[in-house]
């Protein structure tokens, strides 16, 4: 604001300068009319010392700091801000949010103490990598589907292999814990036989709580996988799978009403054998992933490297 006025001083004109410094025009006159209500840079509006109750009575924030000694003297000693929040409102009819209550508590010094994660499962964060051939890098990820007759949801996980993709192996159910996810590896691994190889695939997944578990670090130490993380909202470190789960999205979820847990998971089975064999992917020479990896193999086709 303070340059836009500058520049507006400067004989510039008005519109041209506001638009330029993403200043909203309605602001700048504002702030023209009422210059006594702007407050020093820096400094927010300042602190009223009051709520209100619901019958817009004044309550002052002493009596309320009064409220919450009362409130942690009780059998609510352990509750935090947010549930002190809630009891102000129920029993003493205090219209007040979770933010003032917070530094209500912060100045009578009552915050209770921040849990401490118990999850020590080391992080390896994801890398960048160049994949030249199978089972050099595997992505992992869970999507859900959706069983209308039932109004519940379902649970699909998959491995893709970077390289080809094809979905080695997957897993649906009504539910999908460590265990089923521990069990969709061991099957991948045993399928493209990389069991007692020298080099395992490197697993990569999202920080879902299944692979944050110290069952599946555990195993993935145990049978020499590297397993990485890819870092909190960055999907696009995960590209492969998604885009498999967008095309499963449109071509199976979009185009079916399931009606029961055995109609979705059998479409389910069907669409990913005809992905795998059938449906040509415009990445790998308009061959299905199948073909495509035969036809690397056979050496008829010269694969490109994939950087990630």
């Amino acid at each position: 604001m303070e340059v836009a006025s500058y520049w507006i001083g400067e004989g510039y004109p008005v519109r041209t300068v506001l638009r330029l410094c993403g200043v909203p025009r309605s602001t700048y006159y504002y702030r023209l009319r009422h210059p006594e209500r702007q407050q020093p840079a820096g400094k927010g509006r300042p602190i009223p010392g009051h709520s209100y109750d619901k019958n817009g009575s004044v309550v002052l924030d002493a009596r309320i700091k009064g409220y919450l000694r009362s409130l942690i003297r009780g059998p609510h000693a352990a509750a935090g801000y947010r549930k002190l929040t809630v009891l102000l409102r129920r029993k003493y009819k205090l219209v007040i949010n979770k933010k003032k209550v917070y530094r209500l508590c912060k100045e009578l010094g009552i915050l209770a103490p921040q849990r401490e994660r118990t999850n020590p499962v080391p992080k390896k964060v994801a890398n960048n990598r160049v994949v030249n051939g199978p089972n050099q890098l595997w992505q992992l990820d869970i999507k859900y589907g959706y069983v209308a007759g039932k109004r519940r949801h379902f649970y699909l996980a998959s491995i893709i292999d970077v390289f080809d993709r094809s979905i080695v192996t997957h897993h649906r159910g009504k539910v999908c814990s460590t265990q089923d996810i521990l069990r969709i590896v061991q099957k991948a691994l045993l399928k493209r036989a990389a069991y007692g190889q020298g080099n395992h695939p490197v697993l990569r997944t999202d920080n879902g709580p299944q692979f944050v578990s110290k069952a599946f670090y555990a195993f993935c130490e145990q049978a020499g996988i590297e397993h990485e993380r890819i870092p909190n909202q960055t999907p696009n470190k995960n590209a492969f799978i998604e885009s498999f789960h967008s095309i499963l999205e449109r071509e199976c979820y979009q185009r079916n009403c399931f009606e029961t847990y055995e109609e979705a998971f059998r479409e389910v089975d069907r669409f990913i054998r005809y992905y795998n064999n059938d449906r040509i992917h415009g990445s790998l020479h308009d061959w299905p992933p199948k073909e495509y990896l035969r036809l690397v193999s056979d050496g008829t086709i010269t694969p490109k490297q994939i950087a990630l």
